[in-house]
């Protein structure tokens, strides 16, 4: 493809050399430049792509793309390679790979999800129901990535960058995919991963604090701002009516189709007599014309919600209340409140709780329905926001029975010192708790410590299957650490 072919859509760009030359391939990484290559270099975090613009060349870049404000003449740059110049290099990558893929977004229809939390069970709910009607689906999220019922990968961040994203909707296209459902994060609208692409609904579930850090965002306006680009992507929108923040939305998009579901407000799509309890919840809604039962097995108030949400696009697609029903019945969502079967009939649930308000979310829902002790075991991921540490020790202090605070990714940060940070909160509160860095040893106290009549929340990591301490991922998964502890254990 030709070079002034990639740029179409980028605004006030600067270039020197010549437009015309045909593109084999785009790259962020200068260690994957093959002959014929365009380079985008970008400044991230803890690299600076332009350090290695000579290095792309060498390896057969033909062209670069620079950030505004570069010195160029810094650069070594032999006259026959042409430079682009443009006002941010992230948005660039963005609109280079939709023009190099064939803007593979606009061949299938994109509902994009967005909000704190429930956006990976939301997905989830909505793939089952699409699937079940007859659609070949997609799906990109936290958890992994699918393309017409076929895993592709496992996901290491909940939005592709915007190149692997282009390259997989490019696949998705291949494998005959009518509807991708994707979560998209703050983060990926701020950094603009998904610039470029065609939505055709989009989705916010709520809002709270989360992800307010130096390397994500500063305040919670930006981090309300930087979700609220996703509406501006799209004039078709699906928000949560009892969400105070959502809820504002159809007023700030006045020329958007906006609709609206809840359970305490106002809305278009409304749960009435709901039921929940420690293994489903069933709600009345209705359902084009109809008062429909629909029962899903996820329990906790939070499920309602994510199902209404994922109704809502249903009805926009026309989906019959059997498919609808049928689907929510069986969809199962990795790592969110998802129980563990063990020979000790204890109730053992992984949820990827990590926030103040799904920690507190998921705790008070299990608090509704268990009979007996709710014990949680949790820690706080390191290298990431600081201050939700002992808000989180202090809301498990308040709602649990009995907290294990212990470790659960620490990155290049001492667990010590998170747990540590952790306990200062639980402190504040008359909760029970003891401090065990060792994650599974946690566990295993957690499982002696239980009864038929108890509930164990594990949180944090919900689908992980690792744990990372020290930039080095180690094979971690709960189910298999659960199953291993059960089956050398006599109660």
């Amino acid at each position: 493809m030709r070079l002034k072919e990639l740029l179409v859509g980028l605004e006030e760009l600067k270039a020197k050399g010549n437009l015309d030359i045909e593109i084999t391939g785009v790259e962020r990484d200068s260690k994957q430049i093959k002959e014929g290559y365009i380079f985008v270099a970008i400044k991230g975090f803890t690299s600076d792509g332009h350090k290695y613009i000579e290095n792309a060349i060498e390896s057969g870049a033909k062209a670069i793309v620079i950030e505004e404000g570069c010195d160029l003449k810094s650069f070594k740059i032999p006259e026959d390679i042409t430079v682009v110049m443009a006002k941010d290099t992230r948005e660039a990558l963005a609109i280079i790979s939709c023009n190099f893929y064939g803007n593979p977004s606009k061949k299938f229809k994109l509902i994009g999800v967005t909000g704190t939390k429930g956006k990976t069970t939301t997905t989830f709910m909505i793939k089952e129901i699409l699937e079940k009607s007859g659609k070949k689906v997609g799906l990109v999220g936290t958890i992994a990535v699918y393309s017409n019922g076929k895993k592709l990968k496992d996901s290491d961040r909940t939005t592709p960058e915007s190149l692997e994203l282009q390259q997989i909707f490019s696949k998705m296209v291949e494998d005959g995919v009518e509807v991708c459902v994707m979560e998209v994060s703050s983060q990926s609208l701020k950094l603009h991963r998904v610039a470029g692409c065609d939505f055709d609904i989009v989705l916010f579930t709520n809002f709270s604090e989360d992800h307010i850090s130096p390397n994500e965002h500063p305040d919670m306006q930006d981090y309300y701002n930087s979700k609220l680009k996703l509406f501006e992507m799209c004039k078709t929108g699906i928000v949560n009516g009892d969400d105070l923040h959502s809820a504002k939305i159809p007023r700030l998009f006045p020329d958007s189709n906006i609709v609206t579901y809840g359970i305490d407000n106002y809305a278009n799509l409304l749960a009435k007599d709901i039921t929940i309890t420690n293994s489903y919840v069933d709600f009345r809604v209705k359902i084009t014309d109809k008062n429909e039962r629909v029962k899903t097995c996820i329990p906790g108030r939070f499920s309602v919600y994510n199902s209404l949400a994922a109704i809502s696009v249903a009805q926009k697609f026309g989906i019959s209340p059997e498919i609808i029903k049928e689907a929510l019945l069986e969809v199962r969502v990795p790592g969110r409140s998802e129980l563990v079967d063990n020979k000790f009939e204890i109730p053992i649930m992984i949820d990827y709780a990590h926030s103040p308000e799904s920690l507190q979310n998921i705790l008070q829902a299990v608090k509704s329905y268990t009979r007996g002790k709710v014990i949680n075991v949790f820690g706080c991921g390191g290298d990431r926001d600081s201050g939700k540490r002992p808000i989180m020790g202090e809301i498990s202090g308040r709602i649990a029975d009995y907290t294990f605070i212990t470790s659960d990714n620490p990155r290049t940060e001492d667990p010590e010192k998170i747990v540590r940070q952790i306990e200062d909160g639980i402190k504040k509160t008359k909760g029970r708790y003891s401090v065990i860095v060792d994650r599974t040893e946690a566990i295993k106290q957690a499982i002696k410590m239980a009864t038929k009549k108890d509930i164990i929340i594990l949180a944090g990591k919900g689908h992980e299957t690792y744990q990372e301490i020290n930039g080095v991922k180690h094979p971690y998964d709960e189910r298999i650490i659960v199953r291993d502890l059960i089956e050398n254990m006599n109660k």
